[in-house]
Order: structure tokens, then sequence, then C-alpha cells
């Protein structure tokens, strides 16, 4: 499909395709749980407050270091059962896609569509596979690690990867939050901030090329 379409349109996931948050505790605590076994180690209650959060930060490098474990590999670690539990959540059918997500079948006729999300890649693909969107000519997911850490958005690392591969200069992406907009400004996209009920009150410090109510008026906007 590369090149043979007028434009790109890339998707953030969360929250622009499926309803409700990315990711939850539980999942955090379920790779954590994993893990500790994994290294046959047990962590006291502060070890694990630290251990479980979602971040690669101080506080996660200190209890590793408590443990006697290198943080680097053990955040990978984590990462990959988290990144399985989460996927498993979106194969049993929790996750909801929103309504509007049917307009993707008429862009897909005009524009190569991708998917760009700070949530797992195996994750993402999930969703793909689990909610029958054949649309997406790219489909990327962070990478579990510290390394895909450091590559969310507001990063530009995957949508500038994403029109790599489509062989695009520009275009165009769909979020829902400011760090959509920053990561879009920086690869050279025109960002589009998807209105949401969750992020009506939302004020931006950074102010998108066009703020639209749903997925359906995307086409008009693209054609304007």
């Amino acid at each position: 499909m590369t090149g043979d379409k007028t434009s790109v349109v890339l998707f953030d996931m969360d929250g622009v395709l499926l309803e409700g948050h990315a990711n939850d505790t539980a999942g955090y605590e379920a790779g954590l749980a994993r893990t500790l076994e994994e290294y046959d180690l047990a962590a006291s209650d502060a070890e694990w407050a630290a251990l479980a959060g979602y971040e690669y930060d101080r506080p996660f490098v200190e209890a590793c270091e408590a443990i006697g474990v290198d943080p680097v590999a053990f955040y990978d670690t984590r990462e990959r059962h988290s990144e399985r539990w989460f996927a498993s959540r979106v194969e049993s059918g929790t996750r909801t896609r929103y309504a509007d997500v049917e307009a993707l079948s008429e862009l897909a006729d005009h524009h190569q569509l991708g998917l760009v999300s700070n949530n797992y890649d195996a994750v993402v693909r999930a969703v793909v596979d689990n909610h029958n969107l054949p649309q997406f000519a790219f489909v990327r997911g962070r990478d579990p690690g510290v390394e895909g850490f450091r590559r969310r958005k507001p990063d530009p690392h995957y949508l500038e990867e994403a029109l790599g591969t489509l062989g695009a200069r520009t275009g165009v992406y769909v979020g829902d939050r400011e760090t959509d907009v920053l990561a879009a400004e920086r690869a050279g996209l025109n960002a589009v901030f998807l209105e949401r009920e969750h992020n009506s009150a939302a004020s931006l410090g950074t102010t998108p090329t066009v703020a639209l109510s749903s997925l359906e008026k995307l086409g008009e906007y693209l054609q304007a």
C-alpha cells in the first residue's frame, strides 16, 4: 500500500479509537509479581510501590538497587510481563471501541492510515486483530522496556518511523492529548485534536492544527 494514497493519516489509539484509559495499575502489578517470581525475590511494601509504577524513574531504580537487581534488565522483564497481561485483556474483549471508528473504512479509500500509540506494541496489534481494523497500513505501539519508555510521545520517534515506512514526509496525526499534539508538531505533521468526553475540560499548552468533535468529521477536514 505504500505510496498509493494521496496522504497519510495517523491515529492514536486509547481515547481515540478505544474507550477508557490506556492501562490500569493491575497490569503493572501483575507484571511485577511475575518478575519477582522469575527473579526469586521478594519486595517490601515500599519497594513494591516503587517497582509497580509505570515509569522508569529514580524511585524504581533505587528500589532495584535495594533488592540487588539491575534496574534496566528488571524493568524490561516487568514490562514484557505487563505487555502480555494487557494484550490478554484486549483479547478477552474488555476494551470497547468508539462508534465513530466506522469512519475509518471510508478514509482508507483515499488515504494511507497508520496507528501509532504509547501503549505496548503487542497490545496495539491485539486491538487491530480483535476489533477487526484491517484499514491500517502501519501499526506500531511502543517497545516494552527502558528504550521504548523514553521514546513515548511527545517524542516523535514512532511517528517518524510511520512516515518512513509509508514513504511520506508529512500528513496528519489524530490524538486526544497534548502529548499527541506536541509529537505531531515535532514530526512535521498537522495535529488533529479529537474532543472526547474525557478531555472536554483539557487546557492545552500548545495549539493543534484543528480540533474536531468526532472521527466522522475528519473526512470533511481532509477534503477542505
